[in-house]
């Protein structure tokens, strides 16, 4: 059951689709792979501004929520850069530490939990996996293509359940 008289959610992934990983894949073709500069470096990620745009478009309707795949130890910077780029407020949803699991399990496992209590308007993602399985389990999807796909990337979300 869904409350309706709050505002509907607009949820907003971060890697590719608000901040530009490029410049910290190179510690993904590593072997192994480093992800601790990986994700050291993300406060320097740029903001993507197509991504930016409609989030602060959504933001008019709707409650923003962040939904990464970040590992929760990344959230202090997470929180830091969403404030740096004056982002919208909203709840910042991210990965337990532990937790390798896909990407489009983790995320999809959040939108449920979500969608028991809120109406999701939109989930806006550039990870093709999660964005077919949102479809297919009924939520409205915009896919995020304004950045390079990155093969490195999408091996650590699907296989290595890393962000």
């Amino acid at each position: 059951m869904t409350d309706s008289s709050k505002r509907p959610l607009a949820v907003f992934d971060l890697d590719n689709t608000l901040a530009d990983t490029a410049h910290r894949q190179r510690f993904l073709e590593r072997r192994p792979r480093d992800w601790d500069a990986f994700f050291a470096a993300a406060p320097a990620d740029p903001p993507i501004e197509q991504g930016v745009e409609l989030l602060r478009k959504s933001a008019v309707e709707c409650e923003i929520v962040y939904l990464t795949g970040r590992p929760e130890r990344c959230r202090r910077d997470t929180v830091d850069w969403l404030a740096a780029h004056r982002l919208p407020e909203g709840r910042v949803y991210m990965r337990r530490d532990a937790d390798r699991r896909p990407a489009r399990r983790t995320k999809l496992e959040v939108l449920r939990r979500l969608a028991r209590h809120r109406e999701v308007r939109v989930l806006v993602d550039d990870d093709e996996l999660v964005c077919e399985d949102a479809e297919r389990a009924g939520f409205q999807v915009l896919r995020a293509r304004w950045a390079a796909p990155s093969a490195e990337l999408r091996a650590a979300q699907e296989r290595e359940g890393r962000t």
